[in-house]
């Protein structure tokens, strides 16, 4: 619109905005110039808000291909443009709310002067808000002030000075917005029930269309809830929804928008809304696809972390593609379940997948049993049982591997090193005195040598071997080689899985097991190394990634790309990758853990799979057996899988079809239960591909026989 045409209107508000000063406010102790000051700064301040502000939009998350795997938002909109609405829409909106919309300047002179004289009588003040009017007033509560609820008060509130300022808002916009654009941006602004804002996703939610497509009903329904929302539900009140409806299609046939015949047809048609609810997708990473719950919260985490807010992922309107690899998490949840059913009682597997790689170590799938979401009945858990230390239990054995590696580094032993292997011992932690009792440790079964190499006992396991190997190698080097390795935020929590506690008020803060971090707390026991403290799953396949990259450790990165609403990228910040231990001594470890599956704890599953392919692997089994798994890798997937009791009730983990909580005597081993899902998915994934051979040792690391 030309600046001309929107002289006269404003001209009509100042006058009658005299009037109201002069005569509704007269008996007010409040100055014309002291209001005019007030509506003058808080227009000003806000129109630049209206021009800068963007509306919230929803978040897509996609897999590496870029196919959808979650939505996220605080508002439900779906944006459209003025051709993207369809004509019944527009006019049934104007012609309920504002009929001489597409003449008017912004402000209505007629209306507003109507109120006025109505509301000298001393009653509330009316509305006589034009549509233009009504978009800032929407723009301000559901966009600009929608995380403060004082000022959404202050946009709603019955004064003068708020109305005067819209309206000197609304001129504003009208001089330098076409009329279909307005028209436009109101309706992608407005609430509809619940997290449903704007057209575009009101006519899918509420019809599973477009908002091109909407017909007469439709739009006439729609038209009439967005003067009162709750109101107008017509899930919860469709008699109510249905009247307003209708005054809707008669103010369209009183405007000659439709011809009465037709109005009359409308009116006879059902509400026809689907559902019991409006169909408005997952605003969450849960209720999503069963093999995409844990990965999705895992980078909103990611991202959280990097810098971004929760309220800017569910506002921003982003593309974030994430690494997920679609089929290697369809498989391997396949392969999950038919160890573990979804809704088995009291068990848990979890089975993360790291791409390994010097340059950084892309996740690609992050699978349980358990589904993501608040349903136990249905197997489901709030929690990310596959990123956190959740696994309150252990990985049993598998921490044998940084216990190899310290030694390793440290010049202690070599693959081909003997190590003292008796079938029972008592060692002596660190910082011993007089009053402190050995550590009594023994092996499951009579069968291993004494002594027996490093290379024999990373097959076989025995316990007494590493222990001895780990009080001989120091606490504080396996420690750190546990975080170097890839247990970062494992190390970070304390014995209990969780951060340490350290409220003084809590009388857990008192004990070492809740508020000493983990890395602190095993300083002086020499337990560490058999796995009976709680850890991350993916972090334990981040190690065997370490180890697969040549000893390079890189944060398990679940993020490809982001970008904008606009399609502009976003940086994510990163931390950098760490050579933490020698390549040499990488590749030696991986020959060491290579006989796992063909002489080692895993061997026999792997031959009832009829696995043959060269890879790494490293059971574990906690004393209980309330947790098993098998930490490893094969070509280019490293990986671990956990089977652990999650209930409230942990007891012995059985083997069996399926695997189940018992008293089965002696209960499952990492090789029986964890390893059996590995097998399963690692063969549908490679198959018809070469072998990938393990690097040889190096020479420096193999010590004397």
């Amino acid at each position: 619109m030309a600046k001309g045409k929107g002289v006269a209107p404003f001209l009509g508000l100042c006058v009658l905005a005299g009037v109201l000063v002069a005569g509704v406010l007269a008996p007010v102790t409040i100055g014309a110039g002291v209001l005019s000051n007030q509506v003058s700064d808080s227009v000003d301040a806000i129109s630049a808000d209206l021009e800068h502000a963007d509306p919230p939009l929803v978040t897509t998350v996609t897999d590496r291909n870029g196919g959808a795997i979650a939505t996220l938002y605080s508002q439900y909109r779906v944006p459209v443009t003025a051709a993207q609405i369809s004509p019944a829409m527009k006019a049934a909106i104007v012609d309920i709310e504002d009929r001489r919309f597409y003449s008017e300047g912004g402000v209505d002179p007629q209306g507003m002067l109507r109120a006025a004289v109505n509301d000298s009588s001393g009653g509330n003040l009316q509305g006589a808000s034009t549509i233009t009017q009504q978009y800032v007033k929407n723009y301000l509560i559901n966009v600009v002030d929608r995380g403060d609820k004082s000022a959404q008060e202050k946009d709603r509130e019955d004064s003068l000075a708020r109305k005067l300022r819209e309206a000197k808002m609304a001129v504003q916009l009208s001089q330098s917005v076409s009329k279909d654009d307005v028209l436009a941006d109101y309706l992608n602004v407005v609430e509809y029930t619940g997290t449903v804002y704007g057209v575009g996703a009101a006519a899918q939610a509420y019809f599973e269309t477009s908002a091109d497509k909407l017909t007469v009903p439709q739009a006439a329904l729609l038209a009439g809830m967005v003067n009162n929302p709750s109101v107008y539900n017509p899930y919860t009140h469709p008699d109510n929804a249905l009247k307003r409806r209708n005054a809707v299609i008669d103010a369209m046939v009183s405007a000659k928008s439709i011809p009465a015949s037709y109005g009359a047809e409308a009116k006879a048609t059902p509400l026809g809304v689907v559902g019991t609810a409006p169909q408005a997708p997952s605003s969450t990473c849960m209720g999503v696809a069963p093999d995409a719950g844990f990965f999705c919260q895992y980078a909103v985490d990611y991202l959280e972390q990097a810098g971004l807010t929760a309220d800017q992922i569910d506002t921003g309107g982003y593309v974030v593609k994430t690494t997920m690899d679609p089929r290697v998490s369809q498989v391997v949840k396949d392969a999950v379940d038919a160890n573990v059913p979804t809704t088995q009682d009291g068990v848990a597997n979890t089975f993360a997948v790291v791409q390994p790689g010097a340059g950084g170590h892309q996740v690609l799938a992050m699978i349980a049993n358990r589904n993501y979401g608040t349903d136990a009945s249905q197997g489901e858990t709030s929690t990310n049982i596959v990123a956190n230390a959740s696994n309150k239990f252990g990985a049993g054995s598998s921490f044998k591997i940084f216990t190899t590696a310290a030694a390793m580094v440290a010049g202690k032993a070599g693959l081909n090193t003997p190590l003292p292997n008796p079938f029972s011992d008592c060692f002596m932690p660190p910082n011993a005195n007089k009053y402190t009792h050995c550590y009594p440790v023994s092996n499951d079964g009579t069968s291993y040598p004494n002594p027996i190499s490093v290379a024999n006992g990373l097959a076989t396991s025995p316990n007494v071997a590493f222990v001895g190997l780990e009080s001989q190698v120091g606490m504080p080097a396996v420690l750190d080689m546990a975080r170097k390795l890839g247990l970062r935020n494992t190390m970070a929590t304390n014995d209990a899985g969780s951060t340490p506690i350290t409220d003084p008020s809590d009388a857990r803060s008192k004990n070492p097991q809740y508020d000493e971090p983990q890395s602190q707390y095993f300083q002086n026991l020499l337990s560490f190394t058999l796995g009976n403290s709680p850890v991350s799953p993916l972090e334990m396949a981040n190690v065997s990634a370490t180890l697969m990259s040549g000893g390079t450790w890189c944060p398990p990165n679940p993020i490809l790309s982001v970008t904008d609403r606009n399609g502009r990228p976003v940086p994510v910040k990163q931390q950098a990758c760490e050579q933490v231990i020698p390549t040499g001594v990488a590749n030696t470890l991986e020959a060491g853990l290579s006989q796992d599956t063909t002489i080692g704890t895993s061997a026999a599953a792997a031959h009832a799979a009829g696995w043959t392919r060269p890879d790494i692997g490293k059971t574990g089994t906690t004393q209980e057996s309330e947790s098993v798994a098998f930490v490893g890798g094969v070509d280019n997937y490293a990986v671990s899988s956990m089977v652990f009791a999650d209930g409230s009730h942990p007891t012995e983990i059985c083997p069996g079809t399926p695997v189940h909580l018992g008293n089965c005597g002696h209960g499952a081993f990492g090789g029986t239960v964890a390893a059996p899902p590995y097998f399963h998915a690692m063969s549908t994934l490679l198959a018809g591909v070469p072998d990938t051979p393990i690097p040889p040792p190096d020479p420096q690391y193999l010590g004397g026989h």
